[in-house]
């Protein structure tokens, strides 16, 4: 601002102090818009191109258990075992950043250098229009920056406001408004365009209209409960539905830290089968058996859920247990013996074959 103080001390007309003041306020709106424009023209983009984004949380979640499997960090594992809602959010967010940063100078750059062009030509087109209005109308400049204002409302954050207190009333020429602002918006637009990178894209961005926050709004509001013997998260897609929780496929419910009364034994059943046997459990909150069969006696969240009999099992959690099983031992300072020794065939799935079975039930 301190250059415009001097051209007019130095007797630059009221028009062009009055122009390039305009082109200096407009400078912030136009990169809000900019960033804005691109991030939602790349949130389309990636739920189309990005394949662990584009589709239902099932496929996300396959893609989180194969990623999972491949990384083989046990601490990761059980962030997603114990706060899955966390664990989603965080591995979009790495998708959304890896996405961007591969895809930078071929997809986002293009789209933002596209959205500068437009603005400006946008803002080109309100100042000409403006001009003609005022010739018309016979009007000064406050009818000029009124019409000005009024056609970018609907682009940018910039309105009369932004202008209260920059002195019009002496504009001798309101016609030169449209040439100065045609003289002094590609330098805008240029200093705009030489902070586009990597690093500022995301750091520019309005929280709410990141393409990740934009992608965990669509991706996660479903339900989160997670059932109260193996932790497996209930799939129905609405958040706060009617009716009972339930998962396709459960896990072994020594991964929640589940063991055999009077033992230190981690506990190898599956929540689908032990319900279809004549064994008792105790619940969480009582010392009092249940029978597995009648697992909804047990009340509170064990009654929010249908489990439903099946001898399936997921292949992929039982390689689970074998590769992390001294992990687990140690997490939950209990061990998979007596009871609970891990059967010998759990131990024949190679990692390969877990992940390959994701897609079957999953």
């Amino acid at each position: 601002m301190s250059d415009i103080f001097q051209k007019y001390c130095h007797g630059a007309t009221s028009a062009a102090i009055l122009g390039e003041i305009i082109c200096e306020k407009l400078k912030e709106p136009i990169e809000q818009s900019v960033y804005k424009n691109t991030a939602r023209d790349l949130t389309d983009e990636i739920r189309s191109n990005c394949e662990s984004l584009n589709g239902s949380r099932s496929n996300l979640e396959q893609h989180i258990l194969k990623t999972l499997a491949e990384e083989e960090d046990f601490d990761k594992y059980m962030d997603y075992i114990e706060t899955p809602r966390d664990h989603f959010k965080s591995f979009i967010r790495d998708e959304v950043s890896h996405y961007i940063t591969d895809q930078f100078s071929v997809s986002v750059l293009p789209k933002m250098e596209e959205n500068i062009k437009l603005l400006q030509q946008k803002i080109m087109k309100a100042a000409h229009e403006s001009t003609e209005r005022v010739q018309v109308k016979r009007g000064d400049a406050g009818l000029w920056l009124k019409s000005f204002t009024q056609q970018l409302s609907d682009e940018l954050i910039f309105s009369e406001k932004d202008l209260s207190g920059v002195k019009h009333d002496d504009v001798d020429d309101v016609n030169l408004l449209e040439d100065v602002i045609r003289k002094e918006l590609p330098v805008i637009m240029s200093d705009i365009r030489s902070r586009f990178n990597t690093e500022t894209f995301p750091v520019k961005l309005d929280f709410k209209f990141r393409p990740d926050e934009l992608l965990i709004d669509h991706l996660c509001q479903c339900c989160w409960v997670q059932c109260p013997f193996c932790k497996a998260i209930c799939t129905n897609t609405i958040k706060n539905h009617d009716g009972d929780h339930s998962v396709a496929i459960h896990r072994n419910i020594g991964l929640n830290g589940w063991f055999y009364r009077k033992t230190t034994n981690l506990s190898i059943n599956i929540c689908t089968s032990s319900v279809a046997s004549d064994g008792n459990f105790y619940p969480s909150h009582s010392d009092d058996k249940v029978p597995w069969r009648e697992y909804r006696r047990a009340g509170g969240v064990y009654a929010d859920w249908s489990i439903t009999p099946d001898l399936s099992e997921l292949p992929y959690w039982k390689w689970f247990v074998c590769r992390f099983q001294k992990d687990l031992e140690e997490y939950y300072k209990k061990t998979f013996d007596g009871h609970g020794k891990i059967p010998d065939n759990w131990r024949t799935y190679s990692k390969h074959e877990a992940v390959e079975t994701l897609e079957k039930y999953i």
